[in-house]
């Protein structure tokens, strides 16, 4: 008993490793052992036999689609389920990540992690517009832009209740320092004057944003002049003049300061400048690596959220696979032992029932990702972000969370006939024929 205990202990463990080593096989292993498959099941003699079993297994289905549609909607539920919470740290990461370029660059004081936590003085801005690589505009000055970053409330639109928005105060370079930034609506704000323009993602995430309407924001009336669009993080923002963002809420010191380089040698050129310079203790990242970063923590949380999720539902749909591909070994336990009679050996049978439940799996891992495609691709939603405020982002169902939940969906076949089948292969054939 002990012996039985361990070995099946032995072969638990076993699966477990194999389907973590299928899990993570990238595309070019898994057709190489499909095409391995195709090829043994073609060419060999054992093949051929596996194939043919398999054929009167499969054309038997319609006759048990009942009990064979458990292992597809269970499959199904797994890989929609897998595949939509990845395709939110996809949409997330994706939407931070476009954010910037290699050609413009952040700073922020020295050791701060993200706008929130960084102080610059307003004495400081003057020395940084003087240093090597910054971009200069048409009318020769340096495109750089001091930024504050303050937290308002707003009412969501679609409950009414308040979420934390982010209102940035931002010069005039601004707009020449982001490009990819275009008025859709209105016009830009005027210097000194209580005005804002909005993104498009925060005009369709809260209510009152529309272009004329009047918010209370600070104890004080702002007037919404234009809407843009950005296709980045920024689209969930809302813009105002830098200087009159910070008489409004007596900021003293702006956050951070963007600036457009000259090129990628141009930001090498000004990080060192800005190391050299003793005046400043202040850190340079480009754009891009910063919203990179901000994208990390909350995208590796939802992945390993997304995978322990993933897996307990998983564990549910491979006990739903054994008992439906157990019950069906049953119910053919005497066409298995005729099979077996007339010269079927073991593997053939084996791979017969295998390759039944694997269809089914493959069956279950299409509808799951078609469905997860179909419902979330695109669907927009809005987060916390680092500065603690709303980010509007998509979820991106891409080819490759679709090809992973393909790779989980036959993992659980996998998992889930095998011990079907070597039961199949066991059966006792002068037992089961008795029966006929």
């Amino acid at each position: 008993m002990k012996k039985q205990w361990l070995g099946n202990l032995i072969s638990i463990v076993a699966l477990v490793v194999g389907l973590g080593v299928w899990i993570v096989l990238p595309w070019f292993a898994v057709l190489g052992i499909a095409v391995a498959l195709m090829l043994w099941l073609f060419l060999t003699r054992s093949g051929r036999l596996s194939l043919e079993a398999a054929k009167i297994g499969i054309a038997s289905l319609p006759q048990r689609w009942g009990a064979s549609s458990v292992i597809v909607v269970g499959i199904a539920g797994v890989v929609g389920v897998l595949v939509a919470m990845l395709a939110m740290g996809e949409g997330f990461s994706a939407t931070l990540k476009q954010t910037g370029g290699e050609d413009t660059a952040i700073v922020l004081r020295g050791g701060s992690q993200a706008e929130t936590n960084s102080v610059i003085s307003r004495d400081q801005v003057p020395l940084i517009s003087t240093l090597a690589g910054v971009a200069k505009g048409k009318d020769g000055r340096a495109l750089l832009s001091p930024e504050l970053s303050q937290i308002v409330n707003l009412p969501t639109a679609s409950t009414g209740e308040d979420a934390n928005a982010q209102f940035r105060g931002v010069s005039e370079a601004a707009w020449a320092i982001r490009p990819q930034v275009k008025l859709t609506e209105g016009r830009k704000f005027n210097v000194g004057v209580r005005e804002i323009v909005v993104g498009q993602g925060a005009k369709g995430q809260y209510r009152g944003l529309d272009v004329g309407k009047t918010l209370k924001l600070g104890n004080q009336e702002w007037t919404v002049v234009g809407v843009f669009a950005s296709g980045d993080a920024h689209d969930s923002e809302l813009w105002t003049d830098i200087d009159t963002l910070s008489s409004a809420y007596d900021r003293r010191a702006y956050q951070s300061v963007t600036v457009r380089t000259e090129g990628k040698a141009g930001f090498d050129q000004f990080k060192q400048a800005m190391e050299n310079d003793p005046r400043l203790k202040l850190d340079v990242l480009t754009t891009r690596d910063y919203y990179t970063k901000q994208s990390t923590g909350l995208n590796t949380l939802i992945k390993v959220l997304g995978t322990v999720i993933g897996t307990i539902m998983a564990i549910g749909a491979v006990f739903g696979a054994l008992n439906t591909m157990y019950a069906a070994v049953a119910g053919r336990a005497r066409e298995i032992a005729t099979m077996r009679a007339i010269g079927f050996r073991g593997l053939p049978v084996v791979m017969a029932v295998m390759l039944e439940t694997m269809l089914l799996a493959l069956l279950g891992g299409l509808l799951g990702g078609l469905i997860a495609w179909v419902v979330f691709n695109g669907y927009s939603v809005a987060t916390l972000g680092s500065n603690f405020s709303q980010v509007v982002f998509q979820f991106k169902v891409t080819p490759e969370l679709l090809w992973s939940g393909l790779k989980w969906a036959l993992g659980i076949g996998l998992v889930g006939g095998l011990f079907p089948a070597l039961r199949a292969a066991r059966l006792p054939i002068t037992q089961a024929l008795r029966a006929i």
